[in-house]
């Protein structure tokens, strides 16, 4: 039986609430015509729509492994809506971004996690450090977790840093293209359990299920400026050949997690 084909909601920004600072992408917590709070994640930020990508793709895979992921949808920003914006860096922000940006229900009384104050359980801890490693994400880190504890549940936040390659596209299609950022990881010292988590996990990212997420991206978010490949088809297409190959050679970034890991201790 096939996989059902993924879909995410679009909903229309009626209301800009307040900026969060934390970054340099300027995202708000904002509110919508479904009379619901999310956190937006803005096209015209700093890092464009490539962000939104790594965020679609990243807080998906996240979903379908299981973890606890707040619920990602289209949010859709009129032309007028930032007219009466009093701050300058926020109208020009809102300018820049009218049309569709990516937003994540907020969760309301949320507090960032800290390791020192809460411990997770080390499959947790395994799980989480896999999915960065296939992701290459470098910002979970001990400075800036990007993870909330939320009715004593950890949920993950935040992949815009992941696929850090895309900004650049170099060496793309390496099947073991290394990940040194590892070390930093916030988690590294728990993830015991790497090569059991693997086993549970590359059995899950099928290539039709990576493709699903990967035709989630909006045909517009793909036709940047500069962008090295001819067609939109063929942008698409290889964030899912890269997802294929990382996940086919999974082995390989355990084992330098594994290694990573064994220096801290």
């Amino acid at each position: 039986m096939k996989d059902e084909e993924l879909q995410l909601r679009t909903v229309n920004v009626t209301r800009y609430v307040t900026p969060l600072r934390e970054g340099g992408s300027l995202p708000a917590i904002a509110e919508a015509d479904d009379q619901f709070l999310y956190v937006l994640k803005f096209r015209g930020a700093g890092q464009g729509t490539k962000a939104l990508i790594a965020e679609l793709i990243g807080g998906e895979i996240a979903r379908l492994l299981g973890l606890r992921v707040p619920e990602i949808v289209f949010a859709n920003l009129d032309v007028a809506f930032g007219r009466i914006e009093g701050d300058e860096e926020i109208q020009d922000l809102l300018k820049a971004s009218v049309g569709l940006n990516l937003a994540l229900h907020y969760l309301s009384g949320s507090i960032t996690f800290d390791p020192l104050a809460t411990r997770i359980d080390d499959p947790l801890a395994s799980q989480i450090v896999w999915l960065d490693c296939l992701l290459m994400n470098v910002d979970r880190t001990a400075r800036n977790t990007n993870m909330l504890w939320w009715h004593k549940e950890l949920w993950l936040i935040d992949h815009g840093a992941a696929l850090y390659f895309h900004h650049s596209w170099n060496d793309w299609s390496d099947p073991q293209k290394p990940f040194p950022l590892v070390k930093n990881h916030v988690l590294l010292l728990q993830a015991k359990a790497l090569d059991k988590v693997s086993e549970t996990f590359v059995p899950l990212l099928t290539k039709e299920r990576i493709q699903n997420i990967v035709s989630l991206i909006p045909e517009e978010w793909l036709t940047t400026e500069g962008s090295p490949f001819a067609t939109t088809l063929e942008h698409r297409n290889a964030y899912t050949q890269f997802l294929v190959n990382r996940v086919a050679n999974a082995d390989f970034f355990v084992k330098e997690a594994q290694y990573a890991r064994a220096a801290l201790i």
